[in-house]
């Protein structure tokens, strides 16, 4: 059984920085892909970062391009979400997501209904 468990949200302001952490468990990073999703309060879900099986190839949206990083770890299972000089705007519960196989741009690694797999959320508060 998969399970994804998303840890490390919380209150900070403008300018500072968190880091989630998405604990892993039923899959190998060797044949998944993993992602960062985010749904701020009356929006759609959108996509944040994405790392692909093998812990290799990373993609960005714009608006985290050179502020977030993400990451993952073999031997502690998980996988980071480094965010830095953070936004009002970027205020919204963080997902984390899980899909088999390579996700690049034939496989359209932005879109949600890609990944299969997903954990509860974690909340993220920017003040500005």
């Amino acid at each position: 059984q998969i399970q994804l468990v998303e840890s490390g949200g919380g209150s900070v302001q403008a300018g500072g920085s968190l880091r989630l952490s998405c604990e892993v468990s039923g899959l190998s990073f060797d044949w998944y892909s993993m992602a960062w999703f985010r749904q701020a309060e009356g929006k759609e879900r959108e996509f944040v970062a994405s790392i692909g099986w093998g812990l290799t190839t990373t993609y960005y949206s714009d608006s985290a391009k050179g502020r977030l990083i993400i990451s993952g770890d073999n031997a502690k299972t998980a996988v980071f979400l480094q965010m830095n000089m953070l936004k009002h705007e970027d205020t919204a519960v963080y997902y984390c997501a899980a899909d088999q196989g390579k996700m690049d741009y034939r496989t359209y690694y932005w879109l949600a209904e890609k990944y299969a797999y997903w954990g509860q959320g974690t909340q993220v508060t920017v003040s500005s």
